[in-house]
Formats: C-alpha cells, structure tokens, sequence
C-alpha cells in the first residue's frame, strides 16, 4: 500500500464562501502543502515536503480547460534521530516560472547539519530568506519543520511496533520527549501549566485527539503509554 492510500483525502478547508447573495465567490488561487515522513533506520527519518500552486481552469489562459500549475517545489531532509540533525538535503523544482530558478537548488545543501529542532525557522530565515534563495521553497522549509518533531512521538510509536527487535529501539530520555516542544506554542511556554507538570515528572496525557478514538477502541491510557514509552 502507498503512503497516499493510508491518509484522508477530504477536503481539510470548509464549504467555499459566498457573496450577499448567496453566490460562490470567483477562485483565484490555490497553495497546497504537503509533508510525509518517513523512518530510514532506528536512528533516521526522512521528510519529504511538497508545495504547489495553481490557477483555475481560464484564468491565465482563456481557452485552457484545466489549472494551471505554476509553481512545484519539493524538499527532502534526512534527520537523525534523536539528535534532530539534518544530515542530507535535496531540492527539486518541478515547475517554476523563470529559466534561473533552478540555479538556488544546490544552496539548500548549507541545511546539513541544522538542527531542524531548536532555532530552525529563524536559521531558515538567515539563509534562505528573501533574495537569498527561494521564496516558496523557503516557506515549505517551515511548514517541515513541525513535522519533523512530531516525528520523535511516531519514532516511539513505531519503535513500540517494533518491539520485539528491542535492538533497534534508540536510547532516549524522558526529559526529551517533552522539551521538544518548549516555547513551540502557548501551550508548551516554559512558565505553562503543562511544562510545569511535566518537569516535575507529571505523566504523560493522552492527547485530546486520541481519546475519543481509544474509547471506540476500547483502549485504556495505559495502552497509550506503552505504545508511546512515556
């Protein structure tokens, strides 16, 4: 089975707007991410990041029946884990609007060695912002990044499955799996309730998206903790 057959495809954006009188408004416009990720080894992940923008059918070209793709960048990083290095970069532009676009793609080699953890978007920013690289390819940047560290729960998920080849499981203190996440968002600010908690050594909660799911499952929060080794 392919990675794109395990997700959801529906729409994630609500019914399109209208007017005052009940009609749809004209579409201009649609910028389309997407980021998978994949594990590589015990101690490695792969993140690939995809952007694309599109015209709808007769905007730019009258006659023409189908969008028109006007920009499609994507990005490869391989992550050590858990140390959160980027240790191998490839850029490919698929569709551009100028000849001399391609030429930044060998500059995206300067990631190895980022940490894609702490302080990356404002290193992308320092690298790639503005005239320095690629505009959408530099905002994809950010859009991976996220990504990445919601990878070190699914490393641990994954290793769990795993887990009758103990030996693959990589070493990693409790205090990391949480210190990821500090000053990412309100919720995890170092003077937060939840960061509070967890210093202390407060357990695990499950997450607000899973509980639901684990009572039609018929799973305690004892499962969760096993498959996640917290």
């Amino acid at each position: 089975m392919s990675s794109t057959e395990l997700f959801a495809h529906d729409d994630i954006l609500d019914d399109d707007p209208v007017d005052a009188q009940g009609r749809p408004l004209e579409v201009l416009h649609d910028r389309e991410y997407r980021v998978r990720a994949f594990r590589l080894a015990a101690d490695r992940v792969l993140i690939r990041g995809g952007v694309r923008d599109q015209k709808p059918p007769g905007l730019y070209l009258d006659i023409d029946p189908d969008p028109l793709t006007i920009h499609h960048m994507q990005v490869d990083l391989e992550v050590a884990y858990p140390s959160m290095e980027i240790v191998a970069a490839r850029v490919h532009m698929e569709v551009h609007p100028n000849i001399e676009c391609t030429r930044i793609e060998p500059h995206y080699e300067k990631l190895v060695g980022l940490s894609i953890a702490r302080g990356f978007t404002h290193q992308v920013r320092e690298l790639f912002g503005g005239p320095r690289a690629c505009t959408h390819t530099t905002a994809l940047l950010q859009a991976m990044a996220p990504v990445a560290i919601q990878c070190m729960w699914s490393m641990r998920a994954s290793d769990a499955q795993r887990s009758e080849g103990a030996a693959e499981r990589v070493p990693m203190k409790r205090s990391d799996m949480w210190k990821m996440n500090l000053n990412t968002c309100h919720v995890w600010a170092e003077d937060s309730d939840v960061v509070a908690r967890y210093a202390a050594g407060g357990t695990f909660e499950v997450p607000v998206f899973a509980q639901e799911r684990m009572v039609q499952l018929g799973m305690t929060a004892e499962d969760w903790a096993r498959r996640m080794g917290s």
